[in-house]
Protein backbone atom coordinates (compact mmCIF):
# COMPACT_ATOMS: atom_id res chain seq x y z
CA UNK A 1 0.00 0.00 0.00
CA UNK A 2 1.25 3.52 -0.78
CA UNK A 3 2.02 5.83 2.12
CA UNK A 4 -0.52 8.46 3.01
CA UNK A 5 0.52 11.99 2.03
CA UNK A 6 -0.78 14.83 4.21
CA UNK A 7 -1.43 18.34 2.99
CA UNK A 8 0.12 19.99 6.06
CA UNK A 9 1.89 19.06 9.27
CA UNK A 10 1.76 21.80 11.89
CA UNK A 11 4.31 21.60 14.70
CA UNK A 12 3.01 23.35 17.82
CA UNK A 13 -0.56 23.60 19.08
CA UNK A 14 -0.52 27.07 20.60
CA UNK A 15 -2.73 29.89 19.28
CA UNK A 16 -0.85 30.18 15.96
CA UNK A 17 -0.68 26.48 15.16
CA UNK A 18 -4.18 25.64 16.36
CA UNK A 19 -5.68 28.51 14.35
CA UNK A 20 -3.90 27.48 11.16
CA UNK A 21 -4.92 23.84 11.72
CA UNK A 22 -8.57 24.72 12.22
CA UNK A 23 -8.83 26.93 9.17
CA UNK A 24 -6.99 24.52 6.88
CA UNK A 25 -9.19 21.66 8.09
CA UNK A 26 -12.29 23.73 7.42
CA UNK A 27 -10.96 24.25 3.89
CA UNK A 28 -10.92 20.48 3.44
CA UNK A 29 -7.18 19.93 3.83
CA UNK A 30 -5.63 16.90 5.53
CA UNK A 31 -3.87 18.39 8.56
CA UNK A 32 -1.82 16.81 11.31
CA UNK A 33 -1.35 18.95 14.42
CA UNK A 34 1.67 17.81 16.44
CA UNK A 35 1.92 19.20 19.95
CA UNK A 36 3.69 18.46 23.21
CA UNK A 37 1.14 18.35 25.99
CA UNK A 38 1.42 19.90 29.43
CA UNK A 39 3.65 22.86 28.67
CA UNK A 40 1.65 26.10 29.04
CA UNK A 41 3.58 29.17 27.97
CA UNK A 42 4.38 31.85 30.58
CA UNK A 43 1.98 34.53 29.47
CA UNK A 44 -0.05 37.33 30.99
CA UNK A 45 -3.02 35.99 29.05
CA UNK A 46 -4.49 39.26 27.78
CA UNK A 47 -6.68 39.14 24.68
CA UNK A 48 -8.26 42.25 23.12
CA UNK A 49 -11.87 42.58 21.93
CA UNK A 50 -10.79 42.28 18.29
CA UNK A 51 -9.39 38.79 18.96
CA UNK A 52 -12.55 37.74 20.79
CA UNK A 53 -14.64 38.88 17.83
CA UNK A 54 -12.42 37.81 14.92
CA UNK A 55 -11.78 34.32 16.29
CA UNK A 56 -15.15 33.66 17.99
CA UNK A 57 -13.82 33.14 21.51
CA UNK A 58 -16.64 32.15 23.90
CA UNK A 59 -17.14 34.09 27.09
CA UNK A 60 -16.60 31.05 29.33
CA UNK A 61 -12.88 31.07 28.45
CA UNK A 62 -12.45 34.54 29.94
CA UNK A 63 -11.29 34.09 33.52
CA UNK A 64 -11.32 37.87 34.13
CA UNK A 65 -12.32 41.09 32.40
CA UNK A 66 -9.86 43.90 32.96
CA UNK A 67 -11.34 47.40 33.16
CA UNK A 68 -8.17 49.39 33.87
CA UNK A 69 -4.39 49.28 34.08
CA UNK A 70 -2.12 50.83 36.66
CA UNK A 71 1.37 51.95 35.63
CA UNK A 72 3.98 52.19 38.39
CA UNK A 73 7.09 54.30 37.75
CA UNK A 74 10.63 53.89 39.13
CA UNK A 75 9.79 56.51 41.77
CA UNK A 76 6.56 54.62 42.59
CA UNK A 77 4.36 57.19 40.82
CA UNK A 78 1.06 55.43 40.06
CA UNK A 79 -0.95 56.26 36.96
CA UNK A 80 -4.37 54.68 36.42
CA UNK A 81 -5.54 54.07 32.85
CA UNK A 82 -9.25 53.16 32.86
CA UNK A 83 -10.77 51.52 29.80
CA UNK A 84 -13.71 53.64 28.75
CA UNK A 85 -16.67 51.44 27.85
CA UNK A 86 -14.77 48.22 27.23
CA UNK A 87 -12.57 45.52 28.69
CA UNK A 88 -9.55 43.34 28.01
CA UNK A 89 -10.21 39.63 28.35
CA UNK A 90 -7.87 37.44 30.38
CA UNK A 91 -7.37 33.75 29.65
CA UNK A 92 -5.51 30.93 31.34
CA UNK A 93 -3.24 29.61 28.61
CA UNK A 94 -3.52 25.92 29.53
CA UNK A 95 -7.33 25.57 29.03
CA UNK A 96 -7.38 28.31 26.36
CA UNK A 97 -4.80 26.58 24.14
CA UNK A 98 -6.44 23.18 24.68
CA UNK A 99 -9.80 24.62 23.62
CA UNK A 100 -8.21 25.94 20.42
CA UNK A 101 -6.67 22.54 19.69
CA UNK A 102 -9.98 20.80 20.34
CA UNK A 103 -11.73 23.21 17.99
CA UNK A 104 -9.17 22.38 15.29
CA UNK A 105 -9.81 18.67 15.83
CA UNK A 106 -13.56 19.21 15.58
CA UNK A 107 -12.95 20.91 12.23
CA UNK A 108 -11.15 17.79 11.01
CA UNK A 109 -7.48 18.22 11.99
CA UNK A 110 -5.74 15.09 13.26
CA UNK A 111 -4.09 15.58 16.65
CA UNK A 112 -0.92 13.79 17.68
CA UNK A 113 0.73 14.27 21.07
CA UNK A 114 4.45 14.07 20.52
CA UNK A 115 7.74 15.83 20.04
CA UNK A 116 9.10 17.12 16.74
CA UNK A 117 12.51 15.68 15.91
CA UNK A 118 13.51 16.80 12.41
CA UNK A 119 12.28 17.10 8.82
CA UNK A 120 13.88 16.58 5.43
CA UNK A 121 12.92 16.79 1.79
CA UNK A 122 12.52 13.63 -0.26
CA UNK A 123 13.23 13.30 -3.95
CA UNK A 124 9.62 13.96 -4.85
CA UNK A 125 9.70 17.36 -3.16
CA UNK A 126 7.60 16.11 -0.28
CA UNK A 127 8.68 16.70 3.32
CA UNK A 128 9.22 13.80 5.70
CA UNK A 129 8.56 14.84 9.30
CA UNK A 130 10.01 12.74 12.11
CA UNK A 131 8.57 12.86 15.61
CA UNK A 132 8.25 10.89 18.83
CA UNK A 133 4.81 9.83 19.95
CA UNK A 134 5.28 10.93 23.54
CA UNK A 135 7.36 13.35 25.60
CA UNK A 136 9.62 10.73 27.19
CA UNK A 137 13.33 11.34 26.81
CA UNK A 138 14.42 7.74 27.30
CA UNK A 139 15.92 5.52 24.63
CA UNK A 140 12.67 3.61 24.24
CA UNK A 141 10.76 6.56 22.82
CA UNK A 142 9.01 5.44 19.63
CA UNK A 143 9.98 7.39 16.51
CA UNK A 144 7.48 7.84 13.70
CA UNK A 145 7.34 9.80 10.47
CA UNK A 146 4.80 11.14 7.99
CA UNK A 147 4.95 12.58 4.51
CA UNK A 148 3.48 16.00 3.87
CA UNK A 149 3.27 18.55 1.10
CA UNK A 150 3.88 21.43 3.50
CA UNK A 151 5.28 21.93 6.99
CA UNK A 152 4.41 24.72 9.43
CA UNK A 153 6.56 25.57 12.44
CA UNK A 154 4.46 27.07 15.21
CA UNK A 155 6.81 25.74 17.85
CA UNK A 156 7.71 28.88 19.75
CA UNK A 157 10.59 31.31 20.01
CA UNK A 158 13.16 28.48 20.11
CA UNK A 159 11.59 26.88 17.04
CA UNK A 160 13.45 23.82 15.76
CA UNK A 161 11.59 24.06 12.46
CA UNK A 162 12.78 27.64 11.96
CA UNK A 163 16.40 26.86 12.85
CA UNK A 164 16.46 23.91 10.46
CA UNK A 165 14.73 25.44 7.47
CA UNK A 166 14.45 29.24 7.56
CA UNK A 167 17.53 31.34 6.73
CA UNK A 168 18.44 33.78 9.51
CA UNK A 169 16.29 32.16 12.19
CA UNK A 170 17.69 32.06 15.71
CA UNK A 171 19.35 35.47 15.50
CA UNK A 172 16.47 37.69 16.59
CA UNK A 173 16.61 39.61 19.87
CA UNK A 174 14.59 38.02 22.65
CA UNK A 175 13.34 38.87 26.11
CA UNK A 176 13.43 36.14 28.73
CA UNK A 177 10.12 35.97 30.59
CA UNK A 178 9.32 34.29 33.88
CA UNK A 179 6.16 34.30 35.95
CA UNK A 180 4.66 32.67 38.99
CA UNK A 181 0.99 31.78 39.12
CA UNK A 182 -0.40 32.34 42.62
CA UNK A 183 -3.76 31.86 44.27
CA UNK A 184 -5.56 35.20 44.14
CA UNK A 185 -5.91 36.51 47.69
CA UNK A 186 -9.13 38.06 48.93
CA UNK A 187 -7.26 41.02 50.39
CA UNK A 188 -3.86 42.66 50.04
CA UNK A 189 -2.54 44.88 52.84
CA UNK A 190 -6.02 45.06 54.34
CA UNK A 191 -7.77 46.08 51.11
CA UNK A 192 -9.81 43.96 48.69
CA UNK A 193 -7.72 42.63 45.81
CA UNK A 194 -8.73 44.33 42.55
CA UNK A 195 -9.32 41.49 40.10
CA UNK A 196 -10.32 43.89 37.32
CA UNK A 197 -7.03 45.79 37.07
CA UNK A 198 -3.66 44.91 35.57
CA UNK A 199 -0.53 46.39 37.15
CA UNK A 200 2.56 47.15 35.05
CA UNK A 201 5.77 47.99 36.91
CA UNK A 202 8.51 50.03 35.25
CA UNK A 203 11.22 49.79 37.90
CA UNK A 204 14.83 48.82 37.31
CA UNK A 205 14.95 46.61 40.39
CA UNK A 206 12.00 44.63 39.03
CA UNK A 207 13.21 44.60 35.39
CA UNK A 208 16.22 46.60 34.17
CA UNK A 209 15.04 46.89 30.56
CA UNK A 210 11.44 45.66 30.24
CA UNK A 211 8.69 45.57 32.88
CA UNK A 212 7.03 43.50 35.57
CA UNK A 213 3.36 42.63 35.69
CA UNK A 214 0.54 41.54 37.96
CA UNK A 215 -2.32 40.19 35.83
CA UNK A 216 -5.43 38.77 37.56
CA UNK A 217 -6.84 35.52 36.19
CA UNK A 218 -9.84 35.13 38.43
CA UNK A 219 -8.94 32.46 40.99
CA UNK A 220 -5.23 32.86 40.16
CA UNK A 221 -2.91 35.75 39.32
CA UNK A 222 0.17 35.92 37.09
CA UNK A 223 3.15 37.77 38.61
CA UNK A 224 6.02 38.05 36.16
CA UNK A 225 8.95 39.95 34.75
CA UNK A 226 10.85 40.07 31.47
CA UNK A 227 14.38 41.13 30.61
CA UNK A 228 16.88 40.86 27.76
CA UNK A 229 19.80 41.59 30.10
CA UNK A 230 22.14 38.64 30.43
CA UNK A 231 22.68 37.46 33.98
CA UNK A 232 19.67 39.25 35.41
CA UNK A 233 17.80 37.02 37.87
CA UNK A 234 14.16 36.90 36.81
CA UNK A 235 13.25 34.99 39.97
CA UNK A 236 14.68 37.78 42.12
CA UNK A 237 12.76 40.30 40.06
CA UNK A 238 9.52 38.40 40.69
CA UNK A 239 10.37 38.12 44.39
CA UNK A 240 10.82 41.90 44.58
CA UNK A 241 7.57 42.47 42.71
CA UNK A 242 5.65 40.10 44.97
CA UNK A 243 7.03 41.90 48.01
CA UNK A 244 6.15 45.37 46.69
CA UNK A 245 2.62 44.35 45.73
CA UNK A 246 1.85 42.58 49.00
CA UNK A 247 1.75 39.18 47.31
CA UNK A 248 4.84 37.66 48.89
CA UNK A 249 2.78 35.21 50.94
CA UNK A 250 0.31 34.27 48.21
CA UNK A 251 0.30 30.51 47.54
CA UNK A 252 2.32 29.66 44.43
CA UNK A 253 0.59 27.26 42.04
CA UNK A 254 3.28 26.91 39.38
CA UNK A 255 6.33 28.61 37.86
CA UNK A 256 7.07 28.98 34.13
CA UNK A 257 9.69 30.61 31.96
CA UNK A 258 10.34 31.00 28.22
CA UNK A 259 11.95 33.35 25.68
CA UNK A 260 9.78 35.95 23.97
CA UNK A 261 10.88 37.30 20.55
CA UNK A 262 10.87 41.06 20.15
CA UNK A 263 11.09 41.42 16.37
CA UNK A 264 9.60 39.52 13.41
CA UNK A 265 12.06 37.44 11.42
CA UNK A 266 13.08 38.89 8.07
CA UNK A 267 11.97 35.68 6.41
CA UNK A 268 9.30 33.17 7.43
CA UNK A 269 9.70 30.45 4.80
CA UNK A 270 12.25 28.40 2.88
CA UNK A 271 10.80 29.14 -0.57
CA UNK A 272 9.66 25.55 -1.06
CA UNK A 273 7.26 24.05 1.48
CA UNK A 274 8.19 25.18 5.01
CA UNK A 275 6.67 28.16 6.82
CA UNK A 276 6.92 29.47 10.39
CA UNK A 277 4.30 31.50 12.28
CA UNK A 278 3.55 32.85 15.76
CA UNK A 279 6.49 33.14 18.15
CA UNK A 280 8.56 31.05 15.74
CA UNK A 281 8.24 33.94 13.27
CA UNK A 282 8.80 36.56 15.98
CA UNK A 283 5.31 38.07 15.93
CA UNK A 284 5.24 39.41 19.48
CA UNK A 285 4.64 43.12 19.91
CA UNK A 286 7.69 45.04 21.17
CA UNK A 287 7.29 47.07 24.37
CA UNK A 288 4.16 45.18 25.45
CA UNK A 289 5.19 41.57 24.79
CA UNK A 290 1.66 40.84 23.57
CA UNK A 291 1.54 37.82 21.29
CA UNK A 292 -1.74 35.89 21.35
CA UNK A 293 -3.62 38.06 18.87
CA UNK A 294 -0.67 38.35 16.51
CA UNK A 295 -0.04 34.60 16.68
CA UNK A 296 -3.61 33.84 15.69
CA UNK A 297 -3.55 36.47 12.95
CA UNK A 298 -0.40 34.90 11.50
CA UNK A 299 -2.08 31.47 11.68
CA UNK A 300 -5.01 32.76 9.65
CA UNK A 301 -2.75 34.35 7.02
CA UNK A 302 -0.78 31.09 6.87
CA UNK A 303 -3.88 28.95 6.32
CA UNK A 304 -5.00 31.12 3.41
CA UNK A 305 -1.56 31.04 1.78
CA UNK A 306 -1.09 27.29 2.26
CA UNK A 307 -4.51 26.60 0.79
CA UNK A 308 -3.51 28.61 -2.30
CA UNK A 309 -0.15 26.80 -2.52
CA UNK A 310 -1.80 23.39 -2.25
CA UNK A 311 -4.25 24.37 -4.98
CA UNK A 312 -1.79 25.94 -7.42
CA UNK A 313 1.57 24.42 -6.50
CA UNK A 314 3.02 27.94 -6.41
CA UNK A 315 5.53 28.05 -3.52
CA UNK A 316 5.70 31.84 -3.79
CA UNK A 317 2.46 31.90 -1.81
CA UNK A 318 4.51 31.21 1.34
CA UNK A 319 6.17 34.63 1.19
CA UNK A 320 2.80 36.38 1.11
CA UNK A 321 2.19 35.46 4.77
CA UNK A 322 4.88 37.80 6.10
CA UNK A 323 4.00 40.50 3.58
CA UNK A 324 0.33 40.46 4.54
CA UNK A 325 1.07 40.41 8.24
CA UNK A 326 3.52 43.32 8.06
CA UNK A 327 1.21 45.32 5.81
CA UNK A 328 -1.47 45.14 8.49
CA UNK A 329 0.64 45.26 11.66
CA UNK A 330 4.16 46.34 10.71
CA UNK A 331 3.60 50.02 11.50
CA UNK A 332 2.37 49.20 15.01
CA UNK A 333 5.41 46.97 15.56
CA UNK A 334 7.75 49.74 14.39
CA UNK A 335 6.18 52.32 16.73
CA UNK A 336 6.28 49.93 19.70
CA UNK A 337 9.86 48.95 18.88
CA UNK A 338 10.98 52.57 18.91
CA UNK A 339 9.10 53.15 22.15
CA UNK A 340 10.82 50.20 23.82
CA UNK A 341 14.24 51.22 22.48
CA UNK A 342 13.99 54.74 23.86
CA UNK A 343 11.66 54.76 26.86
CA UNK A 344 12.78 51.48 28.46
CA UNK A 345 16.49 52.31 28.31
CA UNK A 346 16.76 53.87 31.79
CA UNK A 347 14.72 54.53 34.92
CA UNK A 348 14.89 58.26 34.23
CA UNK A 349 13.21 57.80 30.87
CA UNK A 350 10.72 55.31 32.23
CA UNK A 351 9.76 57.86 34.87
CA UNK A 352 8.88 60.32 32.12
CA UNK A 353 7.13 57.60 30.15
CA UNK A 354 4.79 56.75 33.03
CA UNK A 355 4.04 60.45 33.50
CA UNK A 356 3.04 60.66 29.83
CA UNK A 357 0.57 57.82 30.42
CA UNK A 358 -1.45 60.11 32.70
CA UNK A 359 -2.40 62.22 29.68
CA UNK A 360 -6.06 61.62 28.61
CA UNK A 361 -5.17 61.73 24.90
CA UNK A 362 -2.43 59.15 25.36
CA UNK A 363 -4.74 56.89 27.33
CA UNK A 364 -7.61 57.10 24.86
CA UNK A 365 -5.52 56.49 21.76
CA UNK A 366 -3.47 53.77 23.46
CA UNK A 367 -6.54 51.79 24.43
CA UNK A 368 -8.17 52.29 21.03
CA UNK A 369 -5.05 51.05 19.26
CA UNK A 370 -4.72 48.06 21.59
CA UNK A 371 -8.38 47.07 21.51
CA UNK A 372 -8.73 47.31 17.73
CA UNK A 373 -5.15 46.41 16.72
CA UNK A 374 -4.50 49.40 14.51
CA UNK A 375 -3.16 52.91 14.86
CA UNK A 376 -6.05 55.34 15.24
CA UNK A 377 -6.20 58.06 12.58
CA UNK A 378 -9.61 59.56 13.32
CA UNK A 379 -8.41 62.33 15.66
CA UNK A 380 -5.49 64.24 14.11
CA UNK A 381 -5.54 66.96 16.79
CA UNK A 382 -5.09 64.36 19.53
CA UNK A 383 -2.09 62.95 17.65
CA UNK A 384 -0.67 66.45 17.33
CA UNK A 385 -1.08 67.10 21.04
CA UNK A 386 0.64 63.79 21.86
CA UNK A 387 3.46 64.56 19.42
CA UNK A 388 4.12 67.93 21.06
CA UNK A 389 4.01 66.47 24.57
CA UNK A 390 6.19 63.54 23.54
CA UNK A 391 8.74 65.90 22.01
CA UNK A 392 8.84 67.89 25.24
CA UNK A 393 9.53 64.75 27.22
CA UNK A 394 12.18 63.60 24.76
CA UNK A 395 13.96 66.92 25.26
CA UNK A 396 13.55 66.69 29.01
CA UNK A 397 11.18 69.67 29.10
CA UNK A 398 8.25 67.80 30.60
CA UNK A 399 7.80 68.17 34.33
CA UNK A 400 8.81 65.11 36.34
Amino acid sequence: MSERILDTVIVGGGPAGATAAQELALAGRQVLLLDRAGRPKPCGGAIPPRLIKDFAIPDHLLVAKIRSARMVSPASREVDMPIDGGFVGMVDRAPFDEWLRSRAAEAGAERVSGRYLRASYEGSGLVRVYFSRNDADDAGTAEASVLTRTLVGADGAASMVAKEHVPGAGKARQVAAYHEIVRTPATVDGRAFDGNRCDVWYQGEVSPDFYGWVFPHGETTSIGVGSAQRGYSLRQGVNRLRSRTGLADAVTVRREGAPIPMKPLRRWDDGRAVLVIGDAAGVVAPASGEGIYYAMASGRFAADALDRLLTTGDARQLATVRRQFMAEHGRVFWVLGMMQYFWYSSDARRERFVKMCADPDVQRLTWQAYMHKQLVRTDPMAHLRIFLKDTAHLLGLGRA
